[in-house]
C-alpha cells in the first residue's frame, strides 16, 4: 500500500512540473494545453487521494470515517473508492460504469421528451419488455407533465456501477417541478430500470 501511494505521488509531482514547464514556454492564450493539463493532475491527485484511503481501511478505518473526511456519505466514499466482493463469486465486482452510459441515458431521455416510446421500449431488456408496455410508459410520462408542466430539459447524467448494471440519474427540469431520470444499463447496454423519480438527487 506505502508503494502505491509513494508511485501516486510521483505521478502527481511529474504532472505538477509538466504543468508549471509548460505555462512557461505556452502562449498566453493557450488555454487548452493548460486545462488538459490541469485535468491530467486532478487525476493523478485522485489517484492519491485512493491510495491513501486504501491505506486507511488496511489500518482499520471505517467508511464512516473516510467520508466524513471527504465531505460525504460513507456509502458515497464506499462506491468511489471500496472494492466489494460479489457474494456469488468471492472476486472483486467491477466498479468501473459502462463506457458511454451518460450518453445513452441523454438520447432515452431525449426519446422520451419526443415522444418516440417505441426506440425507448427496443432497449429494454427481457424483464424490462415484460414488466413496461409503451402504453404504460407514455402514460408515466403523461402524469408527470400533467404535475409539473412542460419539460424543459435534462442535466448533466451521473453515471454509477452497481453490480452487473450501471445506473444514470438525470436532473430533469420541468415547468413546475423537478425530476431524476434513474436509468439502469446492463454491459450489453440494454435498459434493465427506467424510474422517473420526484426531486432531482444530490
Amino acid at each position: 500500500m506505502q508503494e502505491q501511494l509513494t508511485d501516486a505521488l510521483r505521478a502527481l509531482k511529474a504532472r505538477m512540473e509538466a504543468f508549471l514547464a509548460a505555462r512557461v514556454t505556452t502562449k498566453d492564450d493557450d488555454w487548452a494545453d493548460s486545462i488538459g493539463r490541469a485535468v491530467s493532475m486532478q487525476a493523478a491527485a485522485d489517484d492519491v487521494v485512493r491510495a491513501v484511503v486504501q491505506q486507511a481501511r488496511q489500518n482499520g478505518a471505517t467508511w464512516q470515517v473516510i467520508g466524513d473526511a471527504l465531505g460525504v456519505s460513507r456509502q458515497a466514499a464506499f462506491q468511489r473508492y471500496g472494492k466489494p466482493i460479489d457474494p456469488r463469486t468471492g472476486e472483486p465486482m467491477n466498479t468501473t460504469p459502462l463506457s458511454g452510459a451518460a450518453e445513452l441515458a441523454a438520447s432515452t431521455i431525449e426519446d422520451l421528451a419526443s415522444g418516440q416510446w417505441t426506440r425507448v421500449t427496443e432497449q429494454f431488456d427481457p424483464t424490462m419488455r415484460d414488466a413496461l408496455s409503451e402504453d404504460a410508459l407514455a402514460a408515466a410520462w403523461a402524469q408527470v407533465v400533467g404535475l409539473s408542466g412542460a419539460f424543459e430539459g435534462p442535466g448533466e447524467p451521473e453515471a454509477t456501477r452497481v453490480g452487473d448494471v450501471t445506473i444514470t440519474n438525470t436532473p430533469l427540469s420541468f415547468e413546475a417541478g423537478d425530476y431524476t431520470a434513474r436509468i439502469a444499463f446492463r454491459d450489453d447496454r440494454t435498459i434493465a430500470g427506467l424510474h422517473i423519480l420526484e426531486g432531482q438527487m444530490s
